[in-house]
């Protein structure tokens, strides 16, 4: 039966999953999970959970699901090590850092990957098994054929979102909150403000970000046909009454092969919802209907109360197990429990003596076996062998009962036997010496003008379905000796690979040598097809670590998180070449959801479309690749006038992205750099590198 992982962000939310039929549960502890606001665990609480969990059936998943500076690395190995001690069944993760630590300091506890590395492709999935991963939660925009495919050729387990709330933007790719108001979702912060209104024409009158909660009701069995092994519900900052309520409803369901009623789906309603629920994206049936904002309701405190009863009221979920009797004379009394994982608990008991009155029979042993009311078993089956004509106090009985009982809890909560080490951050790299070269990333030919291949770049990144529909570019670059790359676009699905694979294949006929690659499935992909691959922004490279796993999986180069500070950059042990964004509108969300179509319902991505936020700033709204949605900030990073700043960080190159700037600025952009022109935007940003980001 597929798995169903319930969330928890308190002791009593764990309680409320298991005793509702969580199969396992996911919390954090510590600072290194994706809900820091969440209550989260103590280090004591966490054992006692998982102690809680184990006893009654129940996995424990830890979140480390966050980008970690290199400071932070080594707090987070003694987390993951002590999870692993207390025996956590799995860590789920985002940072490719933090999996080359986990597999160093504790080998033996399992890595599934987080929805935030952007999986959402059968490439994404084996890179994932590549780096050590035993498991991958695949995007959440997916639909019902591209998770079944990957499922059908995944080469380790699956886990999709089941319930709760849907991020506007593809989870792992998000800037907006960091950006705009310095709180990172990346880093387990996020202030939500696709929750907020927006609107167009310099009016803030709707909510063009706020997606429904997703619900997979009436798809369960449809699932678990195509072989996702898990089912994962959202809500860790969700009160306990939530948890309770969504969790049964869905463990039911699965666990009777059915999907979850009209009644238990306006259950789900009346415990949450944005204007009902939405499953567009597994449908393929994106649109205005998706979205939906909270409505102010009263709560439904009956509704609680009834929750809460369900897991504050002694053991509603009991674990079967069978229970076994020998008693012969002359022979000590013998009671065994067993579990349907095969452990055995044996005790002894007191000789039985010849019975004076009313003998012992078989059927009244196994009436006292089978009394384990107050305790988290269910006894499923009790045999007994009795020899006639003998005597035994029914307390001696319950007591062999309640001693092999106890002995198999202490083998159920027992804690595994795993390696640990210390964490070693290993060789340090010194940073060189020379200034940053430039680098110039476009979005379409038309941004190429002569005057820019005359400032000689010292790489040029193109869109590669721009390059492919215009193969003369490649001979102007070559002929001007601009060194070329094709940039992948950052979601593409395996439905549409074939499309990108034939630009590709096109490509290296030309002679295009690199590719850019912002997610796990480009990176393999790239790699696939022969390209030497340089990795961009959206694979979140915030520490060490990362850059020597990137260096291990033989990328060229790597593209810093812009989240990080001009310190931090400067500290990083940098194996491979290392570049920034020094220049452009910073990316705020791309959006599977086209915001511009859902607003006027006409495809209008060639004109400027600006979309207002509550203060009155206007944040262009782009076309991505595959008919998605680009938001970039209303003002652009613009450091030029602080090179002094930039230029002694190790760097190896300084990126200038443009984006809306025609070809006549994106030559003068240049220019300045270059220290040759006078160029500045309006209005412009520092971006993050002198600013804290929590």
């Amino acid at each position: 039966m597929m798995e169903l992982l319930a969330p928890a962000g308190s002791m009593e939310a764990v309680t409320a999953a298991v005793q509702n039929g969580a199969d396992a549960v996911y919390f954090g502890y510590g600072d290194f999970n994706a809900r820091r606001n969440a209550k989260n665990f103590t280090r004591e609480e966490a054992a006692a959970a998982v102690s809680y969990c184990h006893l009654r059936g129940c996995k424990v998943n830890l979140t480390l699901n966050t980008l970690l500076t290199d400071r932070e690395l080594p707090g987070a190995a003694e987390v993951a090590g002590h999870a692993s001690d207390i025996g956590v069944d799995a860590v789920i993760v985002q940072d490719l850092g933090v999996v080359r630590m986990l597999r160093q300091s504790v080998p033996d506890l399992p890595i599934h990957g987080s929805t935030q590395m952007s999986v959402h492709s059968l490439d994404g999935v084996k890179l994932c098994a590549d780096l050590g991963m035993t498991r991958v939660v695949l995007g959440r925009e997916l639909a019902r054929e591209q998770i079944a495919y990957i499922c059908q050729h995944a080469p380790i387990e699956i886990e999709v979102f089941g319930h709760g709330a849907l991020c506007m933007c593809w989870s792992g790719q998000c800037f907006f909150s960091s950006v705009i108001g310095g709180r990172s979702g990346n880093r387990g912060l996020c202030a939500q403000p696709c929750r907020l209104n927006y609107g167009w024409n310099g009016k803030a009158d709707e909510y063009p970000l706020s997606l429904k909660d997703l619900s997979m009701a009436g798809h369960l069995r449809e699932l678990q046909d195509m072989g996702v092994a898990c089912l994962k519900l959202e809500g860790r900052m969700k009160r306990p009454e939530y948890v309770a309520i969504v969790t049964g409803v869905y463990a039911r369901a699965l666990r009777e092969g059915r999907e979850p009623t009209a009644q238990e789906v306006e259950l789900l309603e009346q415990t949450f919802s944005r204007q009902g629920f939405t499953d567009g994206y597994y449908m393929g049936q994106k649109g205005p209907d998706m979205f939906g904002t909270r409505q102010e309701e009263k709560e439904p405190r009956e509704l609680y109360a009834q929750a809460r009863s369900t897991y504050e009221s002694g053991e509603n979920r009991k674990e079967p197990v069978r229970m076994y009797a020998l008693i012969q004379p002359g022979q000590p009394a013998q009671v065994a429990a067993e579990d349907r994982m095969g452990r055995v608990a044996q005790v002894e008991g007191p000789v039985p003596e010849e019975a004076r009155n009313v003998p012992l029979t078989r059927e009244k042993v196994e009436g006292q076996l089978a009394r384990t009311g107050g305790t988290p078993f269910l006894c499923e089956r009790a045999t007994a062998k009795v020899t006639e004509g003998l005597s035994l106090p029914l307390s001696a009985l319950n007591d062999l009962r309640r001693r092999a009982l106890e002995d198999l809890t202490r083998q159920r909560q027992e804690l595994p036997r795993r390696r640990r080490e210390a964490f070693q951050p290993g060789v340090r790299y010194d940073n060189p010496r020379l200034p940053p070269v430039f680098t110039v990333s476009l979005r379409a030919v038309s941004q190429l003008s002569a005057d820019l291949l005359s400032l000689q770049p010292a790489l040029l990144y193109l869109p590669a379905d721009e390059l492919a529909a215009h193969p003369e570019t490649v001979k102007r670059c070559s002929q001007a000796g601009v060194p070329l790359a094709a940039a992948l676009p950052r979601i593409c699905t395996d439905g549409e690979l074939p499309q990108l694979e034939r630009d590709l294949v096109a490509l290296r006929e030309l002679g295009v040598e690199e590719a850019l690659a912002g997610t796990w499935g480009a990176v393999r992909r790239a790699e696939r097809l022969g390209f030497q691959v340089r990795g961009d922004y959206g694979l979140g490279v915030y520490n060490s670590q990362s850059m020597k796993e990137l260096k291990r999986l033989g990328l060229r180069s790597a593209t810093l998180s812009f989240e990080l500070k001009f310190p931090q950059m400067r500290d990083l042990s940098k194996a491979i070449p290392t570049e920034f964004i020094a220049y452009g509108r910073l990316p705020l969300m791309i959006t599977e959801n086209c915001i511009i179509y859902n607003h006027s319902g006409r495809h209008t991505c060639g004109n400027v479309n600006l979309l207002t936020d509550r203060k009155g700033e206007r944040f262009p709204v782009v076309k991505a690749w595959g008919c998605r949605s680009e938001i970039l900030n209303s003002r652009k990073v613009f450091l030029a006038d602080k090179q002094k700043d930039w230029q002694r960080l190790g760097l190896w190159g300084a990126r200038l992205m443009f984006t809306t700037e025609n070809a006549l600025e994106c030559a003068q952009v240049l220019e300045r750099y270059l220290n040759q022109g006078r160029y500045q935007p309006n209005d412009f940003t520092r971006g993050l590198y002198y600013r804290d980001v929590e």
